[in-house]
């Protein structure tokens, strides 16, 4: 496959990624982590550190506003819920096996 191709492709999938992400938000970030290892958090901090490997001028605030559609802040008063004490425990396991050798 032709590189530009390639990225072409990626982006576009990264595209409806996102879409999907911010039409479901009843997902919770845990929820992706515990999950999947990532949440829209980290696409943000991925987003924000490609920008920067480019030399392009994208912060983190920006970039989450890019991942969730909206301001994080809005989202998070919209959306988020707190965490169960069963999501924080299947997280903290989570991390407690990535944590072993």
């Amino acid at each position: 496959m032709v590189q530009s191709n390639n990225v072409e492709l990626e982006a576009a999938a990264f595209r409806q990624l996102l879409a999907h992400l911010q039409q479901h938000t009843e997902v919770q970030n845990i929820e992706l982590m515990v999950l999947a290892d990532f949440c829209r958090n980290c696409l943000a901090k991925w987003y924000t550190a490609a920008a920067a490997e480019r030399g392009i001028d994208i912060d983190y605030e920006q970039a989450r506003e890019i991942v969730y559609g909206m301001p994080y802040n809005e989202w998070k008063d919209q959306y988020q819920r707190e965490a169960t004490p069963e999501q924080l425990a299947a997280y903290d396991a989570k991390q407690k096996l990535k944590a072993q050798p």
